[in-house]
């Protein structure tokens, strides 16, 4: 089977941003801390340890231990979570929306990413303690980007009204979504256990933050993942400085919008607004604006003055929400974390961010690409090698793959460059001898040049088609197998739910991926299951 390794740079599926990022162009080093290898690690463990506020610890400890009250928690989370008092305790922090059942397999590789580096912090520093955090994004409004998941090529929607964060929304209705999902699922044991943990997440939880850190907590549990709710107004209040120099300077704005164009010749990931905060209540979370001297909330009557949402802040801190400038620096001052691991999209607007941090004098954290994955059955991987595949040919886009494999696959070379060479030779006589007589020859000359060439590249076209004609079944059977692969020519984590694989693999599945992923090592893996 294949065993060819594929770098993210070379994979075809990472934006030039991540691409120069990951190869340490000079131009983005003034826009992190520093680049995540092992051995940086002891500086930013350092950095953060003089400038993380440590009576936080006792607040950040407290929460989540009353958030893991109802949940049954592995010896090695409750270890990590009361770890995380002590002075020498960092955290590794990946975030994710709350999608229905996980969503699509990269929230697996997410936290993986995030156990496998504790583990590696772990044995390279012995002295400190370092935690794997999943921050759930139980702020977020945006409904329609989680209530659903594909299995099996088919779209499974939860349809519901949403109009506040969603970690709060309520999880009514999911019975009725269990009895269609089940029905595809079958009756194996698999299966089984595939729909009594939708059950257990879902249908015995009132909201879907409860119901995702059941379904997080027993997916990683074992691995001593700790799940954070940060919709909190205790944590929040350790935010309240921050939140209120934004409503007063909107001092975020001006230092991202710098930054930004530092950025120009890549795609902005965010543009800051005047505030990056929202107002929320459990069906509402809108922007807050400041028009006309007083402070309102987009799309309500809701309005204050300054002294009165100086007021409200101080006393409910939880009705206020930062934006996805804010966020991670909300992030970064309730957690001693070390490290954020997140997608290209996310790391592209954490770029954004850096002088922002500075300004506020809070750590910037390093920056981690998660780890990717294509995931690929034994049956998959040899009928790759029987068809003479290696792991670069299937990342291919697809029309490329199909011409290469023509030419190789056939009997002769369908490639005309050495006839094109013949008739430019010819030309180049042609054109001596024109330049000896009338100069309206030269124009006839290359007349005929072009169209002869032209002729030739339509043969050489065609001769291709008939190549792919008469090798249909064995290109058809490359592009079957991209196509299971790369669901709708589109990376695997970003469209299949891993229950997919759950199905067939049952509880080896997430072990055998933890076993494999390296996250320092910037290489795609390709898993053979």
């Amino acid at each position: 089977m294949p065993t060819d390794c594929i770098s993210y740079q070379n994979s075809g599926y990472f934006s030039p941003l991540m691409n120069d990022y990951l190869d340490k162009k000079n131009n983005l080093s003034s826009l992190y801390n520093r680049f995540p290898t092992l051995e940086n690690y002891k500086e930013q463990i350092l950095e953060k340890q003089a400038n993380f506020n440590e009576t936080s610890r006792k607040t950040l400890v407290s929460i989540l231990q009353k958030q893991y009250l109802n949940v049954e928690t592995s010896v090695l989370t409750k270890q990590n979570i009361d770890a995380l008092s002590n002075t020498n305790t960092f955290t590794v922090t990946t975030g994710h929306q709350l999608n229905l059942f996980s969503g699509p397999l990269y929230f697996l590789y997410k936290i993986i990413s995030t156990i496998n580096l504790t583990s590696e912090l772990k044995a390279k520093y012995p002295t400190y303690n370092f935690v794997p955090i999943y921050w759930m994004a139980t702020e977020d409004h945006d409904f329609e980007e989680i209530n659903y998941f594909n299995f099996k090529g088919k779209k499974f929607r939860w349809n519901k009204e949403s109009t506040g964060p969603v970690g709060r929304l309520s999880t009514d209705g999911l019975a009725d979504f269990l009895e269609v999902y089940k029905l595809e699922l079958g009756s194996s044991t698999n299966a089984e256990t595939l729909k009594k943990l939708f059950k257990d997440s879902y249908l015995a939880h009132n909201n879907l933050a409860d119901a995702t850190r059941f379904l997080a907590n027993a997916l990683f549990g074992d691995y001593g993942l700790v799940i954070l709710d940060a919709d909190n107004a205790d944590l929040k209040r350790n935010f309240i400085p921050f939140v209120k120099e934004e409503l007063l300077h909107q001092s975020s704005h001006k230092l991202v919008l710098e930054t930004a164009e530092k950025l120009k010749e890549y795609t902005i990931q965010v543009n800051p607004r005047e505030i990056n905060l929202f107002y929320i209540e459990d069906n509402v979370r809108e922007r807050i604006l400041f028009e006309d001297g007083k402070y309102k909330v987009n799309h309500t009557k809701i309005e204050f003055s300054e002294t009165e949402i100086l007021t409200l802040l101080e006393n409910h801190p939880e009705k206020f929400s930062p934006n996805v400038i804010m966020r991670p620096l909300y992030q970064e001052v309730i957690l001693p974390n070390l490290c954020y691991i997140g997608g290209g999209g996310e790391i592209a607007y954490w770029l954004e961010l850096k002088s922002y941090f500075e300004s506020v004098k809070i750590t910037f954290p390093m920056l981690l690409l998660r780890n990717s994955v294509l995931l690929a059955t034994e049956k998959q991987a040899k009928k790759a090698e029987k068809l003479d595949l290696n792991w670069s040919d299937l990342f291919s886009k697809q029309a490329l793959l199909v011409d290469s494999k023509t030419n190789k696959l056939s009997e002769f070379s369908i490639d005309l460059a050495h006839l094109k060479e013949q008739l430019h030779q010819q030309f180049e006589m042609l054109y001596a001898i024109a330049n000896k007589t009338d100069e309206s020859f030269i124009g006839a000359v290359k007349a005929q040049e072009k169209k002869q060439t032209k002729g030739l590249e339509n043969l050489e076209k065609r001769l291709l088609k008939a190549q792919k004609r008469k090798l249909s079944d064995v290109l058809h059977r490359i592009t079957d197998l991209q196509n299971e692969l790369f669901p709708n020519q589109s990376l695997q984590e970003r469209q299949t739910n891993f229950s997919e694989f759950y199905l067939e693999y049952g509880e080896n599945l997430i072990p055998i991926i933890v076993k494999q992923l390296k996250p320092l090592n910037n290489i795609f893996d390709t898993i053979v299951l």
